[in-house]
């Protein structure tokens, strides 16, 4: 099968398109013959050795894949961990979903994964209150876009966008946002406060690190919360007690990894995500599917934030 494998972390061009043999799932997996894989930022800090986990080399990445199931010929998405890239995939059979009729498979691989770590944002981490505000972060990429859309129906009062052109805070504005402003961190805290008339906001779901983060954290209100579920930028972060105490302010960290053992976090939210697009409430913000040998390029454009929605690979092209 054609696929792609990294043998060297580096940039896009370790990215290699190979012939390997088709994987064989072990006890509790399946096998899935792909025709979507999604790509995610992390699939980035994986290229370069600076993800959270830490991976062994050959890697095949790609953390999720739409397809069939060879053994059942059942549509199915399926979170695989790794081995995404490729025109077969095997994947824990306790993680692997049907797809509904009449959802395709960038909307099936939007949700998730993206959609779970959005719903998670606003439930489990952020535990939105109604009537607060909430500011996403790249609210035009694959979590922001339906973390704005999502604002409305977890509580939240006024929903704050921030992209980095026009036409992304015009797409976050149509989405459902209140109000969209320019995402760069210098002035980004008066921008905040601005946007929320003039009040601190409450909270914040924040992915770029650096100083985002810390303009972010000075633009929340007493009591609000920072929740951080990336480090885009590769910077990291200093954060004092006493100013946290100081602002009653927290910050919650969120890495969707902790959800793949606990099945209830991850059944009931796709259930109810996918009953949202069938209402035609929720909408999958499709961006470019890549051929397969154009894996670099997509993680590039990724990175360089040259992508909007949903970003895929079409292993049959």
């Amino acid at each position: 099968m054609r696929a792609i494998q990294m043998s060297q972390y580096g940039g896009p061009e370790v990215l290699e398109l190979v012939e390997l043999a088709v994987p064989v799932p072990d006890d509790g997996e399946v096998l899935v013959k792909v025709a979507r894989a999604g790509l995610n930022f992390a699939d980035t800090h994986r290229r370069t050795n600076s993800y959270l986990a830490k991976d062994a080399l050959p890697l095949v990445p790609g953390s999720e894949v739409a397809g069939v199931r060879e053994d059942t010929g059942e549509r199915v998405v399926a979170l695989c961990g790794s081995g995404g890239y490729a025109e077969y995939a095997t994947a824990p059979g306790a993680l692997t979903f049907p797809i509904p009729d009449g959802v395709d498979d960038e909307t099936a691989l939007a949700l998730v994964l993206q959609g779970l770590t959005a719903w998670h944002l606003y439930r489990t981490c952020g535990r939105v209150q109604r009537g607060e505000s909430v500011v996403v972060h790249a609210a035009a990429g694959g979590v922001g876009s339906l973390a704005v859309q999502l604002g409305r129906a977890c509580g939240a009062g006024r929903v704050i966008a921030t992209a980095s052109t026009d036409a992304k805070r015009a797409l976050a504005l149509s989405l459902g946002a209140d109000a969209a402003v320019d995402g760069a961190a210098e002035g980004l805290t008066e921008r905040l406060i601005e946007a929320n008339l003039g009040e601190p906001v409450d909270i914040v779901f924040e992915m770029a690190g650096g100083a985002v983060f810390d303009a972010s954290l000075a633009a929340l209100a007493p009591f609000g919360r920072l929740v951080t579920y990336g480090i885009a930028s590769g910077e990291s972060n200093t954060i004092r007690s006493g100013s946290l105490m100081r602002g009653s302010r927290a910050v919650v960290g969120f890495w969707f990894a902790h959800c793949l053992d606990r099945p209830a976090m991850i059944d009931e939210a796709l259930a109810d995500l996918f009953a949202r697009v069938a209402r035609e409430e929720l909408r999958v913000v499709t961006g470019s599917a890549y051929p397969l040998a154009q894996a670099g390029q997509a993680q590039a454009d990724l990175a360089e934030r040259r992508t909007t929605g949903k970003v895929t690979l079409d292993p049959t092209a």
